[in-house]
Order: C-alpha cells, then sequence, then structure tokens
C-alpha cells in the first residue's frame, strides 16, 4: 500500500529512536531526507540499507512530483529532516501539503519522536501550560517586530536560535526585556548538553565568559 511517512529523528543521541522508526525505515522503498549524509549516519548504526534522495528547502516542491509518482505507483515513502521532526522549522510541510492535495486517497503518517522544542520545554522548570512558538527570528526585516512580540508577550515564548546569532539575541533582548526570565538548552541530548538561565544580561554574561560555549544549536525560552 502506497505510504508517506514524515519519520522524527534524534536531534544528537543516536539512541534516540523509535522501534517504530526503525522498522519504518527498514521497510520503505526509499528515504527522502534533507541531507544525505545525516540520515547516513543514523542508517549505518542500525545496518539499514535504503536508496537515498535529497530533498530540502530548496527541492521541497519539486521533489513533492517525484514522490506522488512513486506513491501513486504504491511505493512507500519516508521522509526525514536533518534531526527531530520534520515540518517544525524544518522541510517537511510543504511537501505533506503536496500530497494531500494531488493524492487524498493516499496515506500520510507521522512517525512521531525527537523534538528540539518538547526536549528543551521539559528541563526548563516552567509552568508551561501555553506558549508561543515563533521558530528561527527574521535575519533582518521584521526582526524588531518579532522581538516587540516577544517582550510583550504574558506567555512564554520560545525561539530557535543558532551559534552565529546567540549573542546578538540575547543583546536584544536585554534591550527589548529586561526583566523577563530567559532559559537555553544547548546541544540538546548530546555530550556537551547544556542548560543556562538567568536574566538576558546574566545568560549573555555566561556566553562571553566561555566563548567555547557558543556553539550547536540553541533553544530560547523566554518567560516574561
Amino acid at each position: 500500500m502506497n505510504k508517506l511517512s514524515i519519520v522524527a529523528t534524534p536531534i544528537g543521541n543516536l539512541e534516540d529512536i523509535t522501534l517504530r522508526a526503525l522498522r519504518t525505515l527498514k521497510e520503505c522503498d526509499v528515504i527522502y531526507a534533507e541531507d544525505t549524509r545525516v540520515i547516513s549516519k543514523l542508517l549505518a548504526r542500525y545496518e539499514i540499507k535504503k536508496p537515498l534522495q535529497r530533498l530540502d528547502a530548496a527541492t521541497e516542491i519539486k521533489k513533492a512530483d517525484e514522490i506522488c509518482a512513486r506513491l501513486e505507483a504504491g511505493e512507500k515513502v519516508v521522509f526525514v529532516s536533518d534531526a527531530g521532526t520534520p515540518g517544525i522549522s524544518d522541510p517537511g510541510a510543504r511537501l505533506v501539503a503536496q500530497v494531500r492535495a494531488r493524492l487524498p486517497d493516499a496515506a500520510i503518517e507521522a512517525i512521531p519522536g525527537p523534538s528540539a522544542l518538547a526536549a528543551a520545554l521539559s528541563i526548563a522548570g516552567m509552568d508551561i501550560a501555553e506558549f508561543t512558538f515563533l521558530g528561527f527570528l527574521p535575519h533582518k526585516k521584521g526582526r524588531q517586530t518579532a522581538l516587540k512580540k516577544v517582550a510583550a508577550s504574558d506567555i512564554p515564548v520560545v525561539l530557535y536560535e543558532s551559534p552565529h546569532r546567540i549573542v546578538k539575541l540575547l543583546t536584544e533582548l536585554g534591550e527589548a526585556s529586561p526583566a523577563s526570565r530567559v532559559v537555553i538548552a544547548r546541544e540538546l541530548t548530546k555530550v556537551h548538553e547544556e542548560v543556562i538561565s538567568g536574566a538576558p544580561h546574566e545568560v549573555l554574561g555566561h556566553f562571553t565568559a566561555h566563548p567555547d560555549t557558543v556553539r550547536g544549536e540553541f533553544v530560547v525560552i523566554v518567560a516574561p
């Protein structure tokens, strides 16, 4: 039976893969990946050999044609992003939308698993009854508007940030919302996993004093 499986993969530790995800990877006909080099490491770890095709943000719409053709031929297709759950600040959403529109009878299943967003919230030590997720803030146009939205929020706001802009973000938060509490989860599930919390200037001071830790991926939670 034709099926598109959206599979969550580890965000760091390769042991964070579900039994269902491994079975799905073993039983599929082809795997489309945001970066075939990244998924290859996971497949090698679990001795899985499958045809690999690249599908990143730039090729998502174009590759949807190819995937729809495979599904029409009865194939089982898997899509994975580099890490975590596809479609959340990662490719995947437009692919699913295209398949739903073109092949309304095709089976599309979620194979849940790791998510940097959920992992960070689980160890933030905050009462998270509700929150706003903004993903990556705009680099230039619209950035100040987004920061004002963060500062004005009466519920926690969760952001993703890269090592190239984390210091800039903390500086901006210190100006826009100096009294807020910031929790940063860095390198989640990896050897150098770290969680830092405090006012924006305090967290900025940590990274200024330890510049060697300004690396990896960051989940930033800003509480009013």
